[in-house]
C-alpha cells in the first residue's frame, strides 16, 4: 500500500532505538526524509551509519529534549536540512522505574515537556505544510491501572489528553494530531528484555497476559505511526491508537 508519503519532511526524536528507531526506518523506507536526536552521540552515530548503509534519507543531532533552547535550534537545524517539517514524531521517555520527586521530574520533563517543547519548536513549519501530522507516542500504562503509582503512567496518560487537546485546536489550520499507545513492545536492549534476564517472573506475567501469546515488535509500532502520518489519514485526528495485541481489559470506545 501506497501510503502517499513520499517526498514528506519528518522529524523523531529518541529516534536512535527501540520504536523511534523503527519509527524513523519506516518513514524512510516509505519516501521521507527524516531527521532525528538522541541524547548521546554515540547512539546516534552508529544509526545514522546503518541508516546512511541501507541508503536511507535520514539525518540526525544530539539533542537532550529537556533543554528547550537546545529542541528550539535542533529542529530549526533539521528543518533547515529537510526543506521544511510535514510530520512530527514525539517519541521521548525517561523510562522511570522509581517513585520518588526526581522520578516524577524526569517524567514531566522528558515525556511530557519533551513532547510540548518539540511540537512548538516545528509548528511554524507544521502550518506551511499541507500534510502536517503529529504523532505522540504514549502507553498502555497511561489507559489503565498498571504497576502501581508511578510517574511512567501518570504522564503517558498526560500525552493522551494533551493529544487530543492539540488535535481539537489545530484542526482548523488543517494540522492533525494522533497517539499511539504500545503494549508490551520487545526489542534487543530494551525493557522487555531487560526483564527477561533480571526479572523472568514479571515478564512471564506479562506475556501470559497477551491473548496474542507474544508481545509486539518495534515494526509493529512503527507500522501504525506512520499510517497516522501519512496522508491516508487524513481524516483521522484526535486518536489514541492502542497498539498491544489485546493485552488492554477495557472496552476501547
Amino acid at each position: 500500500m501506497d501510503l502517499k508519503l513520499d517526498g514528506k519532511k519528518a522529524i523523531v526524536t529518541g529516534g536512535t532505538r527501540g520504536i523511534g528507531l523503527a519509527i524513523a526506518r519506516r518513514l524512510a523506507l516509505e519516501g521521507c526524509r527524516v531527521g532525528i536526536c538522541a541524547r548521546g552521540s554515540a547512539g546516534l552515530d552508529a544509526a545514522l551509519a546503518a541508516f546512511a548503509a541501507d541508503g536511507l534519507a535520514v539525518i540526525g543531532a544530539a539533542c537532550d529534549v529537556a533543554d528547550a533552547e537546545a529542541v528550539k535550534r535542533w529542529t530549526e537545524a533539521m528543518a533547515a536540512e529537510l526543506g521544511g517539517i510535514d510530520i512530527v514524531v514525539a517519541n521521548p521517555s525517561a523510562l522511570v522505574g522509581a517513585s520518588d520527586e526526581d522520578a516524577w521530574r524526569a517524567g514531566l520533563e522528558i515525556d511530557v515537556l519533551g513532547t510540548v517543547r518539540t511540537v512548538e519548536a516545528a509548528m511554524p513549519h507544521l502550518e506551511d505544510s499541507d500534510a502536517a501530522a503529529i504523532v505522540t507516542i504514549s502507553s498502555v500504562a497511561g489507559v489503565e491501572s498498571f504497576g502501581g503509582v508511578r510517574p511512567y503512567n501518570s504522564v503517558k496518560a498526560a500525552l493522551i489528553n494533551y493529544t487530543s487537546n492539540l488535535a481539537n485546536a489545530l484542526a482548523a489550520q488543517g494540522i492533525r494530531a494522533n497517539c499511539v499507545s504500545p503494549g508490551t513492545i520487545f526489542f534487543e536492549g530494551g525493557v522487555w528484555d531487560q526483564r527477561r534476564r533480571d526479572d523472568p517472573e514479571t515478564y512471564e506475567w506479562a506475556l501470559s497476559r497477551n491473548p496474542t501469546g507474544r508481545m509486539g515488535t518495534a515494526e509493529e509500532v512503527a507500522d501504525a505511526v506512520a499510517f497516522l502520518a501519512s496522508p491516508l489519514s487524513a481524516f483521522t485526528t484526535g486518536v489514541n491508537l492502542v497498539v498491544d495485541g489485546g493485552i488492554t481489559q477495557r472496552v476501547q470506545y
